[in-house]
This record gives structure tokens, sequence and C-alpha cells, in this order.
């Protein structure tokens, strides 16, 4: 199903922003729709008649004055509060001038057009009505309006009221001044016609309560009948707290500006809409609609304190592990065994890397992580604790992007690791480089890193590893490949991480293939060093909604 972009941009010659205030349009169009029982069809004029079909494009257009050759449906919306008229899609639906005579009256006329009999169209009589979209001075389309008249009866004084306010919406939107220009879409989920109306007058008093507009009004703690009162100044006083208020609300809820507020007030909480209704460049009467949020409030405050709460236990973890790191510190000092020190020197680097991850995840609203930071801080780490006769910086290219946190932990840990196995075997007391390479595929076209490098082509072996894993390649699902690479001593010949009695090797080997389920492989690197391969998935579950950083 083409959207409506794309059918504006393929059929027609209405610029950006003429598509911008269709949009505007088409995400607050409900409202009408509603208040009018009728389904609405917005037709713009196709740009040539190349884009008729074939058969249509040859035929002779009517004389009907129009200057355009035909129309394209590029959207519709169906009423809530009645039956439909179009049960079918029409959007997409191209047809020529004169097929529509009521849209040709309505685009030459620039008025909106009422008359004609009811049309019967699958045995279902429907009144049809046509609005032109206005922007400026420039009309950018004809909003069809067709409402179902099978289940037509005497009008209620809700019905009328409703009829009354899609008649000045209708004019507006004639007029050019729905939506209101400057206003940004109404893309969040606003209070509908269903959930309460009132219709105000000019001064801002009720005129009109929906029923369901009075009980949220009774909930907030009027039980009086709202008709007859100035709604801003009951809603003052019922949310008069002695709190600083909104100054505006009075002025808002009195039907002088578009806007959306929240009131509580009793313990609930509604949320409020004001239109201005501008006909003819004068304020006649405003409608507000009224929603009670009381529930969906209270849950978006419980999912806060739940965000917050696992936030601060993240902080505590992270002070309890840096608390143990000390103290292994402190123990490795007063030992005496050189062997005793260094294994306890390994576990304050392994506490020191799950802290860095709970210390991300203790200022994130989530649990994903921009992993380029605590690499880049496990680097840096590395660097550090290496002894002072390796004269190696080590540096990162590529990017990690953001990874979950139960991915994040894991590879935290193996890369630190594999940092340190490098510079205590494979860099001592020696000068080189040691660089840790990332690239994430799956997430765009090409599979290269922000930073350059091609992590499947330039370095060795690239090519015998990405067959090593031929239906999770470039091609397949998203995946994250890291190398560590060093131009160190290199590895012993009987080198097999399978069988190595490292336990550092054990532990990345377990995290990598046993937890992550990914693939390791360690080689000889061209020109003398070792590289080793981590390669991991990132299925949907694992894979962030955000894009990579950039690499520094």
């Amino acid at each position: 199903m083409p959207t409506l972009t794309d059918l504006v941009r393929d059929h027609s010659d209405l610029t950006e922003d003429d598509l911008e205030w269709l949009h505007a349009l088409v995400s607050d169009w409900q409202l009408l729709a509603d208040l009018s029982f009728a389904d609405l069809l917005l037709w713009v004029p196709l740009r040539s008649a190349a884009a008729l079909p074939a058969d249509r494009a040859r035929r002779p257009l009517p004389d009907t004055g129009a200057a355009v050759p035909g129309w394209v449906a590029i959207a519709q919306m169906r009423p809530t509060t009645g039956p439909t008229a179009y049960p079918e899609d029409l959007v997409g639906k191209v047809v020529r001038t004169g097929r529509r005579g009521l849209i040709d009256v309505a685009w030459r006329e620039r008025r909106i057009v009422r008359e004609g009999d009811p049309e019967w169209g699958s045995g279902i009589p429907v009144r049809e009505e046509s609005i032109p979209v206005r922007r400026g001075a420039k009309v950018l389309g004809v909003i069809q309006r067709s409402t179902n008249l099978s289940s037509a009866r005497t009008p209620s004084r809700l019905e009328l009221t409703y009829l009354q306010s899609a008649s000045d919406l209708a004019t507006m939107i004639c007029e050019g001044t729905f939506p209101a220009p400057g206003e940004e879409p109404n893309m969040v989920r606003s209070p509908r016609v269903g959930d309460g109306l009132m219709r105000l007058d000019r001064s801002g008093r009720v005129t009109y309560a929906s029923p369901n507009a009075q009980s949220a009004y009774r909930r907030l703690g009027y039980p009086a009948d709202l008709v007859g009162e100035a709604l801003g100044q009951i809603t003052a006083d019922l949310c008069d707290t002695g709190e600083p208020m909104e100054e505006a609300l009075s002025v808002v809820l009195s039907g002088r500006a578009p806007r959306e507020v929240e009131v509580e007030s009793h313990g609930s909480i509604m949320q409020l809409r004001t239109i201005p209704l501008v006909v003819s460049g004068t304020r006649i009467a405003a409608i507000v609609l009224c929603r009670d949020v009381t529930e969906l409030r209270w849950r978006d405050r419980e999912l806060l304190t739940k965000d917050a709460t696992i936030r601060e236990i993240h902080h505590r973890v992270k002070n309890n592990l840096q608390t143990v790191a000390a103290l292994l510190r402190l123990q490795a000092r007063r030992l005496q065994i050189p062997e005793g020190r260094a294994a306890l020197d390994e576990a304050v680097r392994r506490v020191g890397s799950i802290a860095i991850v709970h210390e991300t995840l203790s200022h994130t609203p989530d649990e994903l992580i921009d992993f380029d930071d605590i690499a880049d801080r496990v680097i840096t780490m590395a660097g550090e604790v290496s002894t002072p006769e390796t004269k190696v910086t080590p540096k990162r290219s590529g990017s990690f992007g953001v990874l979950p946190a139960e991915v994040a932990t894991p590879l935290a840990m193996a890369l630190t690791e594999l940092l340190q196995n490098a510079l205590e075997h494979g860099l001592t007391n020696r000068f080189g480089t040691l660089e840790v390479v990332a690239h994430r595929y799956g997430d765009g076209e090409a599979p290269r890193d922000p930073g350059g490098v091609s992590v499947w082509g330039d370095w060795p072996g690239a090519d015998e590893h990405a067959r090593v894993v031929p239906e999770e390649g470039p091609a397949g699902g998203r995946r994250l490949v890291t190398v560590v690479a060093d131009d160190g001593v290199g590895l012993p010949e009987d080198f097999d991480v399978e069988s190595s009695n490292s336990l550092g090797l054990q532990i990345v080997r377990t995290l990598i293939v046993g937890e992550l389920g990914g693939h390791l492989d360690f080689r000889p690197r061209e020109g003398g060093g070792t590289e080793v391969v981590v390669d991991i998935p990132l299925g949907d579950a694992q894979s962030s909604r955000r894009q990579p950083s950039q690499a520094p």
C-alpha cells in the first residue's frame, strides 16, 4: 500500500510545503469524520494525463472547466461514530475528471459543494459533499465527505452539535485556517469526539456538554451542569491547590487559542484540547475535547518510578563492585607471593569491567548501552595497568554501536581479557601496537564501518573467517565482529584455545561461544603478531533501534 507521501510525489505537482500541510490535516481529520458521522476521502489533482490508466487517458476530457485531467485518492478515514459508506479501501484509486462531479465543482469554484441527491452505491444511500483543501491562496485538493444514510433518524442535540461543529471545521478547511497555520502535526493520542465534547460560545461559556464530558468533570469534583458556565473559570477553581498554576489555563479553556492541557483534581487527571472555530476571520465559537487519562498517567508514573529504581540498583551494584575491587586491590598489596598478587590483579580488572557496564546503565533510561564508551574505558584501563616496560597505547577503530545489557556485560569482560592477554603475552617488555576494530553489519547496506576499516576484507584471514559462518554472513542477520590485533611475538606453534589452561581464555570462550552464541578465532597476523576475531549475533531482540555512534 503506497503512503500519502508516495502518492503525492508520484502523481501530483504539489510541493513539499503542500505535502506537510496535507500531513497535518490528515493527522487530525479523524475529528472531522467523527463530527460528520461520515467517511472522508482526500483527492489531489493528477500531474498529467499520463498518470491515468491507458484506456482512460485516450478518452477526451469533458468540458468542465477544470484544469486537471483527473484525481488520485491519497488518504481515507472512516468515522467511529457511525456506519461507514465505503467498506473497501480506496487509497490509490485514480479517476478522470467528470467522474466525481462535486469534486470538480468544489475545485473549480473553491467552495463547499453540498448539492445533489443521495447516491445509491452497493444498495446504500450515500450523501456526498466536497470540501476544497486550501493553504494560503492555493487549493491543494478536495475532501469528499460521504455519509451513510441507511441508519438516518431524528437527530438528538448531541448529533446536532456534532454536525454544526463539523460544518464549522469544514469551512475552516476551505478557508485555510484548519489545521492552524504553523501548528505541529498532531502525532500524539489526543482526546477523540467520543471521549467527551463541549461547545463554547465566544465568551467561553459552555453551550453544550456531552454526557461523557459531564461525567469527566464530575470526577474532577464539579457535580453541577456545565451548560452556561465559564469553562476556564470553573476548571481553574477545581485545580486551585495552592500551587503555581499555568496562567494561560483559563485563556485556553475559554476557546481563544488552540492548545492541549492536562488538569488534575481530586485524584483524577483530564486531558483537554481546545479548537477555536474561526469562520471568515471571526472566532464564532470553540470546541473542547476532554478525556480522562487518570489510569494512563498513573501507569506512566509507575513506569518512571520503576525506571528510576532500576537505575538506582545499577548505581548501587556499581558501587558494591568498586568496593569489592578496592578490597581485592588492598589484599593484593599485602601478598608476598607474585602469583597470588597477579591473580588478584586480574580479578580486580574483571570486576572493574563489569562495574563500568553498571555505571553506564545507571545513567540510561533503558537497558541499551552505547558500547563505544565502555570499550574506550576498558581499552584505557588496560593500557594504564600494563607494565612500565610495555610502551603500548591501545586504540579503537570502527563502532560497536548500541548494545543491550545482556550483550554488553559479557562482551566487556571478554574484551578486557583479550586486551590483557595481548599486553601480558604478546607485547611484554616491548614497543608495539594494539588495536580493537569493531564493525556491525546487517544495520546498513555496505559491510564497512564508519572509520573506513573493512573488517571483512582488510584484516588477514577475513575471507576464511567469513566462510566459517556462510548462513550468517553480511547478507544474513545482524552481527558484530570485533578484532583485537597486536604486532607482538605471536602465538605458540602448538596453541589451541580449546585445550588452553589459561583461565582468561577459558572465560573468553565461555562468554563468547557459550553465553552469546558467537564464534571465536585466534590466528597469526601477517607480518607478525596475533589477531583474535570475535563474531557474535545481534538478533532482533538484541539489536538497538538507534543508530551506532560514529567512530572517534
